[in-house]
């Protein structure tokens, strides 16, 4: 059977989750620093590094069967790609900036001001939703710097944390779109054999990064109120102890569903609680 081709960001925010998740994955390759491709030893794929901006159109063009990449570069892009899967990294949120000392109060205010960016197009969809006649100005890298020199009224950039802005005496004004990291594949792939197994590799190792192995101890007699906050995947393992009266309770739940419960699992009797992280989960 074919290779299939995937395509990652060279270098940038997402190229270290990528790498991870493909490793987590169980495929073994190297050398990916010092190399525009490589192939992985033990499964039919080949991985390409790419500037994050080309993979959505290699993917379009099929030069790439599929690509890891953020989905605010897809939507500005425009290309024409699948979607396949959500992967939960990379998330980030595309904001409208000002200066805190900006007169501008609403939306409709935007008319007929400067806004720097290097989403154009994203940026042009939302002002048309709200039928805003702005200037876009097109900046390549240090948008937020835009304003200070009196290029730009606004700004419209990816934010993580706000400490750019922040720095840059600029405030968050409005959300464009939130974005996140995402597989995507080009036309045609639909029950690609191999492409099915990789899923189901990746769909393995996300349940597992949100889900934990829980070990606790209780006395049988609360064992019922035990059981019915533990679903697990199907429901808890109970095994007896050594003690009399006492058994092991064995389940996985999402951490925030423990994180939830871990006071009304004491208060119905349950100790020595362990907690452990999981590998992967196979459905």
């Amino acid at each position: 059977m074919k290779n299939l081709k995937i395509a990652i960001q060279k270098s940038g925010r997402l190229n270290e989750k990528s790498v991870q998740l493909l490793k987590n994955c169980g495929l073994d390759f190297e050398n990916y620093k010092s190399s525009l491709i490589t192939t992985v030893g033990n499964f039919p794929l080949e991985i390409l590094f790419l500037r994050d901006d080309d993979i959505p159109g290699y993917v379009e063009q099929g030069i790439a069967d599929l690509g890891i990449v953020g989905e605010n570069i897809i939507d500005e892009t425009e290309s024409k790609v699948e979607y396949i899967k959500r992967l939960g990294f990379g998330k980030c949120t595309l904001k409208l900036a000002i200066p805190k000392d900006s007169s501008i109060q609403d939306i409709k205010d935007l008319n007929g001001k400067a806004i720097a960016t290097s989403y154009p197009n994203i940026l042009k969809n939302f002002l048309d939703d709200y039928k805003i006649n702005a200037d876009i100005r097109l900046i390549s890298g240090s948008v937020e710097i835009s304003p200070g020199l009196g290029l730009s009224d606004a700004i419209c950039d990816i934010v993580s944390t706000g400490g750019t802005l922040k720095s840059n005496g600029l405030k968050p004004f409005a959300d464009v779109k939130n974005s996140e990291a995402i597989l995507v594949g080009r036309k045609g792939l639909e029950g690609n054999e191999i492409l099915t197994e990789l899923v189901q590799r990746i769909e393995s190792v996300l349940l597992a990064k949100e889900t934990k192995y829980v070990v606790l101890n209780v006395e049988k007699k609360n064992l019922p109120a035990i059981t019915s906050l533990l679903h697990g995947v199907k429901s808890p393992t109970v095994v007896p102890l050594a003690e009399e009266g006492w058994v092991a309770v064995h389940t996985v739940i999402t951490e925030d569903d423990f994180w939830d419960k871990i006071n009304k699992l004491k208060a119905e009797g349950a100790q020595g609680i362990v907690v452990m992280p999981i590998e992967k989960i196979i459905l």
